[in-house]
């Protein structure tokens, strides 16, 4: 619901003059949550977020202001954080890339180079914390890592851009759109194949970070930085998203044009009847058939298992990335003919059953 837009609330930019914040600063103040905003509208699939007047009064009232609201957002770049530490510039780097320090925002510079910032009162902490890696040689873990050019800014940046995203609603939809923004569009179609679910989270997805280059071939390096790149970054940010669907779709289901609630992915595809008729149930195993000539409803993760090719002398096939219609004679005869495989594969036909072996003398 969009707040009144008269007294009660006033818009960043004021925001920002009456707590005596740069425009950056203001910025990173309401991505760490020290300024709370709140919605009053949407624009180009932009959400416009206002500040209330009772927020500013609160937060002009703390005894440290004006100067310790701007202690807290201060950023620093590599250089005059490695002065707040009294290192050089090289060794607060290698303790960066190492991960001890998580940058907070990154710029480009006039050379396209990532020039990474990071807050001070964090820095100045890690200083008391670790006191130890500050002087003398690195730890032969640390060497090892730089050795084979491990660098875990962008990864820790992105962390940490995704815990605000995710502190910054309660929506499970948005929580999950805020995570697919971290895949690329492969990685993303892999895990959700409803092509409206994929629509839903794309319509949800957060706004690039503040500051993003104008520039086509700037803009195509930063955009690569807010992807995860890292196999195991890769594979978290995959679960995490299944997961976070997972609870989207117990909520409620994404806007399919045309369907009804509950026909969406993850729940029952109708299986269409076959044409012919076909001899009732058949007991397989302890396993009941359903009758070919009935309709069934099977599930979608089901028939993408039971469609996947099984047998080594089958040909190979593309798994299908959709719920298929598939009859429940087929589902019949593949689960026959996977018992049947299963079964000579663990006895082979014609094969001799091994003897019992003979008890010695006095067991029992």
């Amino acid at each position: 619901m969009a707040v009144d837009e008269g007294v009660r609330t006033v818009t960043p930019g004021r925001a920002a003059q009456e707590l005596e914040l740069g425009r950056d600063e203001f910025r990173l103040a309401v991505q760490l949550g020290l300024v709370r905003t709140v919605p009053a509208g949407e624009r180009e699939r932009r959400r416009i977020d206002r500040v209330e007047r009772t927020e500013i009064d609160r937060l002009r009232a703390a005894p440290d202001f004006p100067s310790g609201l701007r202690e807290r957002v201060r950023a620093v770049g590599t250089g005059e954080a490695a002065a707040l530490l009294g290192i050089t510039a090289d060794r607060f780097a290698r303790l960066a890339r190492t991960g001890h320090l998580s940058p907070v925002r990154f710029s480009l510079n006039r050379y396209r180079m990532v020039v990474w910032m990071y807050l001070a009162q964090e820095v100045v902490e890690f200083g008391l914390a670790c006191p130890a890696l500050l002087t003398g040689r690195l730890p032969q873990e640390l060497r090892e890592r730089l050795a084979a050019h491990v660098d875990l800014r962008p990864r820790n940046w992105r962390a940490r851009r995704l815990g605000l995203l995710l502190r910054a609603t309660e929506d499970p939809w948005a929580r999950a759109a805020a995570i697919a923004s971290l895949l690329d569009p492969v990685q993303l179609a892999e895990v959700v194949e409803d092509p409206y679910e994929r629509t839903h989270l794309d319509r949800l997805r957060p706004p690039p970070p503040p500051g993003m280059p104008v520039s086509p071939v700037a803009r195509e390096i930063a955009e690569r930085l807010t992807l995860a790149d890292d196999p195991d970054e890769i594979l978290w940010h995959r679960l995490s998203l299944a997961l976070a669907l997972d609870e989207a779709r117990a909520e409620r289901q994404a806007p399919h044009p045309g369907e009804t609630p509950g026909t969406g992915f993850g729940a029952d595809v109708p299986v269409m009847p076959p044409r012919r008729s076909a001899p009732p149930d058949v007991p397989m195993g302890g396993v009941r058939v359903p009758d070919p000539a009935g309709e069934v409803r099977v599930p979608a993760g089901l028939v993408r298992v039971l469609a996947a090719p099984v047998a080594v002398r089958a040909e190979p096939g593309p798994v299908p990335t959709a719920p298929v219609a598939v009859s429940a004679g087929a589902v019949a005869v593949t689960v026959r003919g996977r018992l049947l495989d299963r079964f000579r594969r663990g006895k082979p036909r014609g094969a001799a059953r091994p003897r019992r072996p003979k008890r010695p003398a006095g067991w029992p």
